[in-house]
């Protein structure tokens, strides 16, 4: 339920609507400078990239729910009262052939004008917006990684301070795995071992030739990370204070893998933590952070919701 708060009068009310390949979000906050106060927050699974793999297309019952869910949302942000709207779409809008239309189609239905971003600007946005309210101090003192992993695409940002200094965008998602590798229900141990190798092949190519400081702090944003902390602390329901800043060691991330794969996917949608819409794809979400954290010789990854969505609030206000 949305709760309006009182505002500053040098904060600005914005509204993001992130169109991603599995799920379609709604931020609407307060921003003052790189500071974002949550008014509401909401994400349903939409499954617009559900199949662009294989045909190239956003079908229409990916698109019809996409539609119905922002059709939803336009009368929340109204009742906000905000003062800029940014919508962006990702990997699958990109991806697809028919990404242009869905867009057209978007201005004449809402009126709304939504911004196909490439993976260097989803990177941009994503280690914006995990930056945001940390220390400056810190941020400027520790090396700092950032994992994204969505439906279509993963992100692997490092910065040190305000800037990214190396981000690279994987064609590597859950959605997309899922599809191409994990068809057995449960996963079989060949099929969990071929993702694996996909994945670790793709993270070394975009690494090659780069030299990358060690890393101090890594952060996880999105579905898989969330949900495995969700899981982790049995939260039900969702509770983004407790999921917020929860470390998540590797060895545990390895002990939810196997627990998770080992499930046919009825099973799977009773777990508690685990939202049921998102029970078909975290599998491959944890391999993918697992090949990550491997990779990085990460040790433990801490868990932040803020991410992307933080990221284009403090864009939209600061063009408001």
């Amino acid at each position: 339920m949305a709760a309006t708060l009182p505002k500053s009068e040098s904060s600005v009310r914005v509204a993001v609507i992130d169109i991603g390949t599995n799920s379609t979000r709604l931020l609407i906050a307060d921003v003052e400078g790189n500071r974002v106060d949550e008014i509401y927050r909401e994400s349903r699974v939409t499954r617009l990239g559900r199949g662009v793999d294989y045909s190239g297309q956003l079908s229409s019952e990916g698109i019809e729910a996409v539609c119905g869910t922002i059709a939803e949302y336009l009368p929340l942000i109204r009742s906000e009262e905000a003062r800029e709207i940014m919508v962006i779409a990702t990997s699958a809008v990109r991806d697809a052939e028919n990404g242009d239309a869905f867009v057209a189609e978007l201005r004449e239905r809402f009126d709304l004008r939504c911004r196909v971003i490439d993976g260097d600007q989803e990177a941009n946005y994503t280690y914006l917006g995990t930056c945001s309210g940390r220390s400056a101090d810190r941020t400027r003192n520790e090396t700092l990684l950032v994992i994204d992993i969505g439906g279509g695409s993963t992100e692997m940002i490092v910065g040190r301070g305000p800037d990214p200094v190396f981000h690279t965008s994987l064609q590597a998602g859950v959605v997309r795995h899922t599809e191409r590798i994990l068809t057995g229900d449960p996963p079989s141990s060949a099929e969990l071992e071929a993702l694996a190798k996909d994945i670790d092949k793709l993270v070394q190519a975009s690494l090659e030739g780069i030299d990358i400081p060690p890393v101090d702090r890594a952060i996880a944003v999105a579905g898989t990370p969330s949900s495995l902390a969700a899981i982790d602390l049995e939260l039900e329901p969702y509770d983004p204070k407790a999921v917020e800043g929860h470390r998540l060691p590797l060895r545990t991330v390895q002990w939810w893998l196997s627990r998770l794969a080992s499930m046919p996917l009825a099973e799977r949608q009773q777990v508690p933590g685990l939202h049921p819409d998102r029970a078909q794809a975290i599998v491959a979400g944890v391999v993918i952070l697992i090949e990550i954290m491997r990779t990085f010789d990460l040790l433990e990854i801490e868990v932040s919701e803020h991410d992307i969505l933080y990221g284009c609030a403090i864009t939209a206000a600061a063009t408001a």
